[in-house]
């Protein structure tokens, strides 16, 4: 059952069938299930980072050569119809089992499940049996009411929907068929949690509680808009007082799950070493939490932090934590825990429901997925240089210059790498006629967000402060370098701190220095133009116009301009 330390904005009919049959229960009507006298085994199946890939994700899950240590190998792996069929052996291990997750289920998905506002992602995750999931930052992507709608179910005009677009699946969307939880996000209005705090599972009559929450910093990450009435407290803190609560009711085995994650120094199922925000965030817990279950970096690990296990699943259903937990009957607290990462390989079966599931979708996607908008005429990585540009950024903000230019003026288009989500490269067919054409689904798999283009106004100076946040306050020393469209230069220093890097008087529009306080027509996409990856200056923007979607700007741009090639990346400078 759920339980919540506010009241949820709504109550859900599983939540109200679970409190009817606990006052019967009261009532005397039902015996409570008897309480283990023997230490209790319990299975813990976790996931996180899903994104909505029913189907195995062309780049599997790269892993230490097993014959070699020194090299990597990629083993092919994810899909639904594999990651439930792991799930039913890994269940039938133990009677005493939960499926959980940590977050970003949806989200930046492929389009077999982004076309149909990802129902088919969460109608598959239910069909396997996840019982609880945390919201992760790429649950709001399309706002708090569609987040709602995915709890809830529902289609008809709901919130975002393009004309014609409403109840487009073969069948009304029911919604999860599992809860979602955020112990941490806060509507301001009320002060009460969006979903439940958390979720509590009786096995053989000892309760362990699953607390579900994303990162306080989802805010700087998603579009404005997405979050818009909510609040995003401590992670730690969150938790921590929580525990009392727990306690009053005699639940002292406690599960996080968490949609933040850290950056381990060894393979896939250990944990030579590990950096990033999990680490301080498990530090600070109450040690009444005993199992972290982590995500968000797209890592897998299997650590030890602070005593406690901690763990995460890699991405796109590649691999799944097995987790084993022994209960006290007497206290009812962990005694031990131990994990497995088990990868989802290919080679297992195929799960026939999630298969009927896929090919239903798949039947309706394919007219829009299969189209062809253009060619290339070699491949366009997303790969980074040293300086911070890639063949396919260029492109990309070349297409947004051109989408807005005419129209608002643009004069300079900037795209944040994490905002491209796959290289546009070559189909590997066998038949060289095909190889480099490209589909719509191809550009879909580059940018699945779906954002609107935005022009605005900037000051040079403003520009160069934007430039600088490209290294203020983002997760790695690398910080994140935009690409930036033809005509537009600048340099900057690798040896300077953050905040100082741009070399002053470097920027160029045409070859002609931008003075701090000329003015420029500025492009970027609607997460960037809110504040996203904490690049605030840009909601200083003003003379906003609202453009095309940028995948769209992408397809016009490659079919006005056959057989593109990968630039020279000379359009940022990096100096030491």
């Amino acid at each position: 059952m759920s339980r919540s330390p506010h009241r949820p904005a709504h109550r859900h009919p599983a939540t109200l069938a679970v409190s009817f049959a606990a006052a019967l229960w009261l009532a005397g009507c039902a015996a409570p299930p008897p309480r283990a006298t023997e230490p209790v085994q319990v299975k813990v199946l976790a996931i996180n980072d899903f994104h909505g890939n029913l189907k195995p994700s062309s780049g599997g899950i790269r892993i230490k050569d097993p014959a070699d240590a020194t090299k990597t190998v990629v083993v092919p792996a994810g899909g639904s119809e594999h990651l439930a069929t792991l799930v039913a052996q890994l269940r039938a291990k133990n009677p005493n089992h939960i499926f959980v997750a940590a977050g970003d289920l949806i989200g930046a998905t492929p389009l077999v499940s982004a076309l149909f506002r990802d129902e088919p992602t969460i109608e598959s995750l239910s069909l396997m049996g996840l019982e609880a999931s945390a919201v992760g930052n790429h649950e709001f992507d399309k706002g708090t009411d569609e987040l709602l709608r995915m709890q809830r179910g529902g289609c008809a005009n709901h919130p975002g929907a393009s004309a014609g677009e409403a109840c487009r699946g073969p069948q009304p969307f029911k919604g999860a068929g599992f809860r979602y939880l955020a112990a941490s996000t806060v509507v301001t209005a009320t002060g009460q949690t969006l979903f439940p705090a958390y979720h509590v599972k009786r096995f053989q009559g000892i309760p362990v509680a699953f607390i579900g929450l994303t990162l306080k910093d989802t805010p700087t990450i998603v579009v404005p808009d997405g979050v818009r009435g909510l609040s995003f407290r401590d992670e730690a803190e969150t938790v921590n007082a929580l525990v009392p609560e727990l306690r009053r009711q005699g639940i002292e085995a406690i599960v996080l799950l968490i949609h933040e994650g850290g950056v381990p120094a060894g393979d896939y199922n250990e944990c030579p070493g590990i950096s990033g925000p999990i680490v301080d965030i498990v530090n600070k817990l109450d040690k009444a939490v005993d199992v972290v279950v982590s995500g968000h970096t797209h890592r897998a690990y299997n650590c030890r932090i602070d005593g406690r296990l901690v763990t995460s699943a890699d991405k796109y259903g590649t691999v799944v934590s097995e987790i084993d937990l022994v209960l006290d009957p007497k206290s009812g607290d962990v005694t031990s825990a131990s994990a497995d990462n088990v990868i989802v390989r290919t080679s297992f079966a195929k799960d026939p429901r999630q298969t009927a599931l896929i090919e239903t979708y798949e039947k309706l996607v394919a007219p829009l997925a299969r189209r062809v908008v253009g060619r290339i005429a070699a491949p366009l990585p997303r790969a980074q240089a040293p300086n911070g540009e890639s063949p396919l950024g260029q492109v990309i903000a070349d297409a947004q210059l051109a989408a807005t230019a005419a129209e608002f003026g643009a004069q300079v288009a900037l795209m944040n790498p994490g905002g491209i989500r796959a290289d546009l490269g070559a189909r590997n067919t066998g038949n060289p006629a095909d190889d480099l054409q490209v589909r719509y689904e191809d550009l879909f798999a580059v940018q699945p967000f779906y954002n609107n283009l935005v022009t605005m106004t900037l000051t040079g100076a403003q520009l160069v402060q934007v430039l600088e946040q490209q290294w203020v306050n983002q997760p790695t020393p690398a910080g994140r370098v935009l690409s930036v469209s033809r005509g537009f230069t600048y340099s900057w220093d690798a040896s300077k701190p953050p905040g100082q890097r741009v070399v002053p008087g470097s920027l160029k529009l045409n070859g002609t220095p931008v003075a701090p306080e000329a003015t420029l027509r500025v492009t970027v996409n609607s997460f960037l133009a809110g504040g996203g990856d904490n690049l605030t200056v840009l909601r200083q923007g003003r003379e906003r116009r609202t453009g095309m979607m940028d995948v769209d700007a992408f397809e016009r741009h490659l079919r006005g301009t056959p057989n593109i090639t990968p630039g020279a990346l000379e359009r940022i400078v990096r100096v030491n």
